[in-house]
């Protein structure tokens, strides 16, 4: 009897000691599985921080700002202001028959037909041609004139001479080594005093007699022109 009690102990025994074994493995698995897991996150964070850092270095290298390169142009620009676009399309055909840039002066506060009317001693146009100390603001944009050598600057004829945002136009530049070409537009107006006035104002420059032009004068009439300025 005592044999049978010893073996069923045993046996007993033997099975709680497998179970505990068992057991332990497991625990031991998934603490390992655990630590492994915690140790990809680590891994995976590490990494991500690198980048970040890469990145913030790689963005810190650039300058903060960068400038284009100005594109090549035209030793010849054709700047002018036109109110009804009668004189934008003289110089539009100057600028074919040269080879030159175009620049529009805008004016920051657009005129109306109303500030256009001649009629009107109370209009816009009429009180600035009235009073040669006023310069309306250009609205385009900032005119660099490095590495022009002649510029063709076109207008409409107001009350006999040129508008007001020429003065302000002429006086904002410095036409030094360039030579400067008046050109306007009318319905029968000659250019007048246009050129001395804005040569005064300018201060520099070497500016040539400007010339009188109808809207729809002809390419091979504007290419002859400047054609014969040189001679």
């Amino acid at each position: 009897m005592k044999k049978i009690i010893s073996i069923i102990l045993a046996a007993v025994l033997f099975t709680a000691l497998t179970a505990c074994g068992s057991s332990a493995q497991a625990g031991t698995t998934s603490t390992q599985a655990v630590t492994e897991a915690q140790k990809a996150a680590a891994e995976s964070t590490t990494a991500a921080k690198t980048e970040t850092a890469a990145a913030e270095t790689t963005q810190k290298a650039e300058p903060e700002s960068t400038t284009a390169a100005p594109a090549a142009h035209s030793d010849v620009l054709v700047a002018f202001f036109s109110a009804t676009g009668t004189t934008k399309g003289v110089a539009e055909r100057i600028a074919s028959v040269t080879g030159g840039d175009l620049y529009e002066i805008l004016a920051a506060e657009p005129y109306t037909s109303a500030d256009l009317n001649y009629n009107d001693r109370n209009s816009r146009s009429t009180k600035e041609q009235n009073n040669k100390s006023v310069r309306p603001a250009i609205g385009s944009k900032e005119l660099s004139l490095e590495g022009y050598t002649t510029i063709y600057l076109g207008f409409p004829i107001w009350w006999g001479e040129e508008p007001r945002i020429l003065d302000t136009f002429v006086e904002k530049y410095s036409f030094e080594g360039i030579t400067v070409i008046p050109f306007c537009t009318s319905g029968g107006s000659g250019i007048g005093r246009s050129g001395p006035n804005m040569e005064a104002l300018a201060g520099s420059g070497t500016w040539k007699e400007g010339k009188r032009f109808s809207g729809n004068v002809s390419e091979a009439e504007l290419k002859s022109w400047t054609e014969g300025l040189g001679k």
